[in-house]
């Protein structure tokens, strides 16, 4: 489904990402780890068209970059940055609304099937969503992108700051997504969750892939872990 070939990209002069190379095949949860200013946030904004790149990103056989993310996001693409947007002044359900996908009536997602997977969205379905705690702001932003009923979900950092049990609801939320269908590149830096959800683990550091295999293989190998993940 998404192939990027020899990615870079750039913040001005800065060059971030060399040459990446990685795919994501539908229905498949690949998890993107690696320490902090590896690259991995960078390469969720240069396949959602937010930064200067150049390279080949494809979704579905067809080219994506120089399209505006609106467009990405439209054919399929959903990204849930990890500053965690909401809309402060719309209510939980009207979050929800606006990312309901224009004309769909036969979606994957409802709003049962969000407040089923997050209860707490339910008791907050009328409050303001920017008077939600982090992580009920964090479950909102999920499902919101789910509401638009994306064939492929790119999350940053989802459970970041979570307490433990929230950070269990958003690991079935993404066995869920894979039940469904909907591949996900997972941006993670717990470790145990993104390697007990995924199928595939790669590895950045400086700005390219140094691993690219199975969740097993990488928690076999404990020099690699330390070289380029652990600090």
């Amino acid at each position: 489904m998404l192939k990027i070939t020899d990615l870079h990209a750039f913040y001005g002069k800065s060059h971030v990402l060399h040459g990446v190379s990685l795919s994501v095949q539908a229905g498949e949860i690949v998890a993107l780890l690696g320490r902090n200013g590896s690259g991995r946030s960078t390469l969720a904004k240069a396949v959602m068209g937010l930064v200067q790149a150049r390279g080949s990103v494809e979704w579905k056989g067809q080219p994506l970059m120089g399209l505006k993310a609106f467009e990405i996001a439209r054919r399929g693409i959903g990204y849930v940055p990890e500053s965690r947007d909401v809309f402060p002044r719309l209510t939980v359900a009207q979050n929800l609304l606006l990312g309901q996908k224009s004309g769909a009536k036969n979606g994957r997602w409802s709003f049962e099937d969000m407040y089923r997977l997050f209860p707490r969205l339910k008791e907050r379905e009328h409050t303001e969503a920017g008077v939600l705690s982090g992580g009920e702001q964090q479950m909102l932003t999920l499902c919101r992108t789910l509401m638009g009923d994306p064939d492929l979900v790119i999350i940053d950092e989802p459970t970041e700051g979570l307490a433990p049990k929230i950070v269990e609801q958003v690991g079935e939320l993404l066995v869920e997504l894979k039940r469904r269908g909907i591949a996900v590149l997972l941006i993670e830096q717990k470790l145990t969750i993104a390697l007990r959800v995924s199928d595939r683990a790669l590895l950045m550091g400086n700005g390219g892939i140094v691993f690219d295999g199975t969740p097993q293989q990488l928690k076999d190998d404990a020099a690699l872990r330390k070289e380029w993940l652990e600090v």
